[in-house]
């Protein structure tokens, strides 16, 4: 029978034919994972031999790596803004870049008693839930056209012991709002992947995660267009709406928000220099 050392071995081999990055990273991860075990026994006990069930469990999930299944909805966890979610193939991987709309909806929603807020588009609820695990005496209203990313939001927020404050909602957009009512804050990460890019994304991302959160399947900017038009009411007088945009998309999008009862346009770049959100505030 194989020992760690021998299946981190074939692993790596296995992933770096298949073109993967870090495959010892992924390998070594994926074999602790089989094993139920953390990294540190992986790197000590290179002698183990697993159990059966154990190796077979590992290579299939190798297996799976090697066409490109995401690493993370392999394990069904990813971490986000110091926090562990849940993840399947119902919803995005969570994006380190997507921490910004956390930090910026963190800032401005402090200055409030109780901040409400509404999440258009939930997923995996990383964004809500990050949020309100941050900020005790906010709540929020989750939009998702999803039902099964509904069930996995439920899910992350209940891990995290915010599902009291958080009202999770089936929504194509603003729907399920009620007449009336307010928010702090809009907070979103539409799809905005023009679909003639669509192609042109790693096989990991247009093979398995969900297209409908990815693209519009227009020019990436219909879903935006629409929460910049459907926003107003339902913010209260000074209210924000703040959005993840794409590379190149902070102009068009500013153009949008011109045509609006909108002021403090203000786009964000992340830490590769890209413009990556945008937000403004409802004019009283």
């Amino acid at each position: 029978m194989d020992d760690t050392a021998s299946l981190i071995r074939l692993g790596t081999e296995t992933l770096v034919e298949a073109g993967i990055h870090e495959p010892r990273r992924e390998t070594s991860a994926l074999l602790a994972f089989a094993l139920e075990r953390d990294g540190t026994f992986v790197i000590a006990h290179p002698e183990y031999v697993p159990e059966r069930a154990e190796r077979e469990r590992f290579l299939s999930l190798i297996s799976r790596r090697k066409f490109h299944e995401p690493f993370h909805y392999l394990t069904g966890v990813k971490e986000f803004y110091g926090l562990d979610f849940k993840v399947s193939p119902a919803v995005l991987i969570p994006r380190p870049e997507t921490e910004m709309l956390v930090e910026q909806s963190l800032a401005f929603l402090s200055e409030f008693d109780e901040p409400r807020f509404c999440e258009v588009g939930v997923g995996s609820g990383c964004i809500s839930v990050a949020i309100l695990a941050n900020l005790g005496r906010s709540s929020a209203v989750g939009l998702e056209l999803s039902s099964a990313a509904i069930d996995i939001a439920k899910e992350n927020a209940s891990l995290h012991q915010v599902s009291p404050r958080f009202d999770l909602r089936e929504s194509d957009l603003f729907s399920s709002l009620k007449a009336g009512e307010r928010f702090d804050l809009i907070v979103s990460n539409p799809p905005y992947i023009p679909a003639a890019e669509f192609d042109r994304l790693e096989t990991d991302v247009k093979d398995f995660e969900p297209r409908h959160a990815l693209t519009d399947n227009a020019d990436g900017l219909s879903i935006i267009s629409r929460l910049i038009a459907e926003s107003p009411p339902y913010l209260r007088p000074a209210g924000r709406l703040s959005m993840e945009i794409g590379f190149g998309q902070a102009e068009a999008v500013t153009d949008l928000f011109k045509r609006g009862p909108w002021t403090k346009i203000a786009a964000e770049a992340d830490f590769q220099n890209i413009l990556r959100t945008i937000s403004a505030e409802r004019e009283n």
